[in-house]
């Protein structure tokens, strides 16, 4: 939870601070921030390539952030600041002009504290919140409303849980985390064995670390692991409604997309990225650099950096009935074609779109 205030700054203040030429009237101020498309004559706003089919000659934004070879391209009403990545200079000067304020300070007196929690100055604990035994918040911690901290819970400075987040026994988040509302953190895993005609629970004795500069987006879950713990490494980020199972672990900055599913055990590396949708099958591990698009079903550990697809692509739905029928067919002409093969020893040369 958080409040937004807002300033004002002159383009040239602001050229000044990304070290980049003004082109236009340095004394234009702006107060806010905005999108292309809605941005007014004292909004900044920026550009980087035509995603969303935005015209910028359109816009009516008083000063534009855009890239120099894209400067002919913004309306001649516009003052114009040209830098390499305009959308990172944007969030510095959002930062800037839209600065963030906690909403609450210091501990809510319907907040709920055990006297063996240690909670560091700076600390701030908002309504209805219960902080649990031998629990431990570093300065600068933010605890919105309505969260659960169970025993023993560690967390590092300047993290915010934003509200009615859990985070059960014995777990440890690092530094400078950002915890959206309803995500559960040390739940237990899905650790089930078949006895004597009935499911019976393994006991998950494992922990959830976090590290330092971590995303965790709303309402996903992580589960705390068997025995060994569950990872999520430094500067990794996740965003809404993923399942995380026990024992997985992301490694450093990795980014993974809404609805993922990661099953027990998978090992993604640094700097990977899972699309909106993927699921893990368990037990695999990706390399670092892996890149795997939206949708996409991983059923087999991936060693060699790089961008990976799985799935059907969209059609009408005659053309995927038939496509369906067909795929069953395959192993059937498989044999068939290796049967001419057999007859034609040299294949023909594949074509350009066969050819991988």
């Amino acid at each position: 939870m958080q409040e937004e205030t807002s300033t004002s700054l002159s383009a040239a203040e602001i050229a000044q601070m990304l070290s980049a030429p003004v082109h236009g009237d340095p004394d234009r101020r702006v107060r806010n921030v905005a999108s292309l498309s809605s941005a007014k004559s004292d909004d900044l706003a920026f550009y980087s390539g035509n995603r969303r089919g935005v015209h910028p000659n359109q816009s009516r934004a008083g000063l534009i952030l855009c890239q120099e070879t894209q400067r002919h391209q913004m309306p001649t009403t516009a003052t114009v600041i040209c830098v390499e990545q305009p959308q990172a200079a944007f969030i510095d000067i959002a930062e800037r002009l839209r600065p963030r304020r906690p909403i609450y300070a210091g501990i809510d007196p319907s907040a709920r504290i055990d006297p063996s929690a240690r909670l560091a100055p700076g600390v701030i604990v908002g309504p209805l919140s219960v902080i649990g035994p031998g629990c431990e918040l570093a300065d600068g911690v933010e605890i919105g409303p309505g969260c659960i901290l169970g025993r023993d819970v560690s967390i590092g400075a300047s993290t915010r849980l934003i509200a009615r987040v859990t985070i059960l026994d014995d777990c440890r988040v690092g530094r400078g985390c950002v915890i959206q509302p309803g995500a559960v953190i040390g739940s237990d895993g899905f650790g089930l064995v078949m006895q004597a005609g009935r499911w019976r629970r393994v006991p998950q004795l494992g922990r959830v670390v976090i590290g330092d500069d971590v995303d965790i987006g709303a309402n996903t879950t992580i589960d705390r692991g068997a025995l060994d713990d569950t990872r999520i490494d430094n500067g990794a980020k996740l965003d809404n409604l993923i399942q995380i199972a026990h024992n997985v672990e992301i490694g450093e900055h990795s980014a993974i997309a809404g609805c993922a599913g990661l099953a027990g055990s998978s090992i993604v590396g640094k700097y990977c990225t899972l699309g909106g949708g993927v699921g893990l099958a368990g037990h695999l591990t990706l390399t670092d650099g892996v890149h795997v698009t939206g949708m996409s079903m991983v059923t087999r550990s991936i060693h060699k950096p790089g961008v990976y697809s799985a799935g059907t692509p969209l059609d009408t739905n005659e053309r995927w009935l038939k496509n369906a029928a067909r795929f069953k067919q395959l192993d059937r002409m498989a044999l068939r074609l290796q049967a001419l093969e057999s007859s034609h020893p040299t294949p023909p040369p594949l074509s350009d779109e066969e050819n991988p």
